[in-house]
């Protein structure tokens, strides 16, 4: 299984930036898809996550109204948009997935991309 995360790059505050995550190796429809982000010196932290079919998203608290989780079954790819983005966004984002249902704990989560980095400027 393999989990490519890529879109990161270097933006300005209130600027935008749109995540994707190519998964292989799987039956990616199966799969319940979350992202998380992990800053320097902090835990890592549930961003979203979305159902196989897509039909639900959940979001954390942090990102709620500005971020948005999305996939496309027929490309094996989740998609995180990112808009209004602040210097505390920073972060290497991660895309990960679990079987049937998604979760917002990263220990329920079984394959892991390898991450991509974000940075907001002030």
């Amino acid at each position: 299984v393999q989990l490519q995360a890529s879109g990161g790059g270097l933006v300005q505050a209130g600027g935008s930036l749109r995540l994707s995550c190519a998964a292989s190796g799987l039956t990616f429809s199966s799969y319940g898809m979350g992202w998380f982000r992990q800053a320097p010196g902090k835990e890592r932290e549930f961003v979203a996550s979305i159902s196989m079919s897509g039909l639900n998203t959940y979001y954390g608290d942090s990102v709620k109204g500005r971020f948005t989780i999305s996939r496309n079954n027929a490309k094996n790819t989740v998609y995180l948009e990112m808009n209004t983005l602040k210097p505390e966004d920073t972060a290497v984002y991660y895309c990960a997935a679990r079987y049937r249902v998604p979760a917002t704990s990263d220990d329920d989560y079984d394959y892991w991309g390898q991450g991509t980095l974000v940075t907001v400027s002030s």
